[in-house]
């Protein structure tokens, strides 16, 4: 059995995780004896395309993103991940090698757990297994509605939609990654996004403040574009 200081802090990661919640403290514990901590440097990468996978990362503190590279090299950023949020899932039912990229955005922390005792958890407590599958199903149709929207969706409908989504309601917002990895993720060019959101200040729906704040000057004018 590890520390207990060690366990604490696992558990205080493993609480913001939602597929965690519900489990009794003992449980939780069961968990935490599985799980390491691990420090990340902004720009490091957690995870390479081709490694071995059998671990699933928690993001406790900062922010990552996924990606992965066409075959010119360029990046394909997948989703942002947040604090609560688990990647490498897939490597836990598969011997195959992990087929995305992560890499950390921030200064940020990751809680570590091995996959083949993570397993036999969830075998022993099938609620996990069940939010699992949940919160995937939950990514996959994400997925397929961004394919969907990429494949019929303007860009400016595409770009509106995003900030839209973005701001959570708020009139002034920063982006959560750079104006590249957005547009990547909205599958346009860097230039194509900055021009889209130049243009939507000339027609005065937004304000842009530095690189990364929006200030939306007419919510209603944004939602009329989609």
């Amino acid at each position: 059995m590890g520390c207990k200081h060690c366990c604490d802090s696992h558990i205080s990661c493993l609480e913001h995780v939602p597929i965690f919640a519900g489990l009794s403290q003992d449980e939780k514990l069961e968990i935490a004896e599985i799980a390491s901590s691990r420090s990340y440097e902004k720009g490091e990468m957690i995870y390479r395309a081709g490694d071995k996978g059998g671990r699933l990362f928690v993001l406790y503190t900062g922010s990552a993103k996924l990606f992965r590279l066409t075959s010119d090299g360029k990046e394909q950023v997948l989703r942002l991940v947040n604090p609560g949020e688990f990647i490498g899932e897939l490597s836990l039912f598969s011997s195959l090698p992990l087929t995305d990229n992560a890499q950390v955005l921030e200064a940020t922390t990751m809680c570590v757990l091995q996959g083949e005792e993570l397993k036999k958890l969830m075998a022993k407590y099938p609620t996990i297994a069940f939010k699992v599958m949940d919160e995937l199903s939950r990514r996959l149709e994400k997925a397929e509605d961004r394919i969907e929207a990429i494949s019929f969706s303007s860009v400016t409908e595409r770009v509106a939609e995003a900030l839209l989504e973005i701001s959570e309601g708020k009139s002034e917002f920063s982006l959560p990654m750079t104006k590249g990895d957005l547009a990547s993720q909205l599958g346009m060019s860097q230039e194509t996004l900055s021009r889209k959101l130049a243009a939507f200040q000339e027609e005065g729906l937004i304000a842009l403040k530095g690189q990364r704040k929006i200030i939306i000057k007419s919510r209603l004018g944004l939602m009329e574009s989609i």
